[in-house]
């Protein structure tokens, strides 16, 4: 069984059309990009696989599960971050109860948190770097820790399938480089992760699938399938020139501003 699968799926807000005959399945332990430029529908796309929206036609399934019509078994499967996300500065909340609401939210929010809770959020920090920071206060971080944070709560609920948007903004090179590197792990060790991304060279190495949209699929396969110029057109309306260097990975150059 396939962990997501989409079949002819289309979606609107209020009468106008955000996706329209998407269609693809992703395998399990597969690590795949997700590109288009701003208002191609990449956050509602991860919406809908979340079950936080439901598709005006077509089929979602989640390990066969319809995540439109059952979003508290589907929270069993998924760990989602999202591209932003507001926590008041004037709320004292510290790093360790950020990530333990990852728990909190599976198990329901009138529960309590146990040891093996404990347990999990902190092997969580401690795959993103970030366990010295366990008893420290959310909004003193810098943006890329903040980031880092809320990555370890998403894999605290232990997640077939993890979900991320954009996780990169605001986050050094460094900090980058140890996302990626467990995004690797995890999916040896078979867990699907799919992730929107603005920039895909740092992923170029690491990744089995890319998926272009702009509000309807362009296209959906291996790397070297994907990333051709006649598809980068499509996808952004414009010339991305495209470099392949000696190991034979296309890695599109894209300006400055936000895809």
């Amino acid at each position: 069984m396939y962990p997501v699968v989409l079949k002819d799926v289309e979606f609107g807000y209020n009468g106008e059309e955000v996706l329209k005959d998407i269609t693809f399945k992703i395998d399990e332990g597969e690590f795949v990009a997700v590109m288009g430029p701003n208002g191609s529908g990449k956050t509602t796309l991860l919406k809908l696989i979340l079950g936080l929206l439901k598709p005006k036609k077509g089929k979602i399934a989640v390990f066969g599960v319809d995540p439109s019509r059952d979003k508290d078994k589907i929270q069993n499967f998924i760990g989602f971050m999202p591209q932003k996300e507001h926590i008041s500065s004037k709320f004292p909340i510290l790093v360790k109860d950020v990530v333990l609401l990852g728990r909190l939210a599976r198990k329901g929010i009138v529960s309590t948190i146990n040891e093996e809770d404990m347990e999990r959020a902190k092997e969580a920090l401690k795959a993103v770097g970030l366990e010295d920071l366990w008893e420290k206060r959310f909004n003193e971080l810098s943006e890329g820790q903040k980031q880092r944070v809320l990555l370890a709560r998403a894999l605290a609920v232990e997640p077939r399938i993890l979900l991320l948007d954009e996780p990169f903004n605001g986050v050094d090179i460094p900090s980058q480089n140890k996302i990626i590197e467990l995004m690797e792990d995890l999916t040896k060790k078979g867990t699907t992760v799919i992730m929107v991304v603005h920039n895909i060279n740092p992923l170029l190495h690491h990744i089995h699938k890319v998926i272009l949209l702009n509000r309807r699929l362009i296209a959906f396969g291996e790397v070297s399938e994907v990333l051709k110029a006649e598809k980068m057109i499509e996808t952004y309306g414009a010339s991305i020139p495209i470099i392949v260097c000696e190991e034979g990975f296309a890695h599109p150059l894209f300006g400055d501003t936000h895809g």
